[in-house]
């Protein structure tokens, strides 16, 4: 689980309700219309902003936001330089009960491009097209949560201004209430950004994480299979592939890898 997530969650809701109870009442801060407004219109914005596709994935994105596969470079790196090995030793055909017993669907279609005989360069632009290709998905999928960081605060502005029309209009009737009028007006701009920065912000933040893990793991398998296919030396490719690592990912330091998506 994102226990950073959940810790984060837990601090924000947990001190923002604080700080109204310590100056106020939990119930100035209640409003039905503002909640309509302000929640309604970005849930509205944003399903009119993208295809059905992107919102039928919305489960499987959450679940990723709140349970992040686990990606392990340093084991990405093992492998490579055990098929290296193997490769170096009994030639790249043999690479092909490897390539059939991976986990990772990546890394088995780039052992079998190995193992094809295809030309280096050829295999090189077709793992970095699959790379680019993954990416591009990930962002879209990212730029859902990020509209919704643009859209709460707009909304919540919306609901701002409706609610001073309303008050202004009642001032010909009568100035009584005008204060928690105002107060109400403004209900809708602290939904907005409470949806912007501690709901959407933070999951946001949270695909663009397993993005960055994921696809450093498929740049390793790419220029690991790139060194097998020039016969490079499997201690060389260590090294190499190493230094695409900062320290605190190397040996010892890692997770379980898991496949991607």
């Amino acid at each position: 689980m994102n226990i950073t997530i959940i810790i984060g969650w837990v601090l924000a809701f947990g001190l923002t309700v604080f700080g109204i109870v310590s100056g106020g009442e939990i119930s100035d801060f209640i409003d039905p219309a503002s909640i309509f407004i302000t929640v309604g219109g970005t849930l509205g914005g944003l399903i009119a902003s993208f295809p059905m596709s992107t919102l039928a994935a919305l489960p499987k994105l959450f679940k990723i936001c709140l349970f992040p596969p686990k990606y392990n470079p340093q084991k990405y790196i093992d492998e490579i330089v055990e098929y290296a090995r193997v490769a170096r030793s009994q030639g790249i055909l043999t690479l092909e009960d490897s390539a059939n017993k991976a986990k990772d669907p990546f890394m088995k279609k780039s052992l079998l491009l190995l193992v094809d005989a295809n030309d280096a360069e050829k295999i090189r632009e077709m793992l970095e097209e699959a790379i680019d290709f993954t990416s591009d998905r990930h962002a879209g999928n990212i730029a859902f949560f990020e509209k919704g960081v643009a859209l709460g605060p707009a909304f919540g502005m919306l609901g701002t201004l409706v609610g001073l029309i309303n008050m202004l209009a009642a001032m010909e009737e009568s100035s009584d209430g005008l204060g928690s009028a105002m107060a109400t007006a403004l209900v809708t701009t602290f939904y907005g950004s409470l949806l912007a920065n501690v709901i959407f912000g933070p999951l946001a933040s949270a695909l663009q994480n397993a993005d960055q893990q994921e696809i450093l793991c498929m740049q390793i398998i790419c220029q690991g299979s790139m060194a097998i296919a020039a016969g490079s030396n499997p201690a060389l490719i260590r090294e190499k592939l190493e230094f695409m690592l900062a320290d605190k990912d190397l040996k010892g330091k890692g997770g379980n890898a898991e496949a991607a998506e």
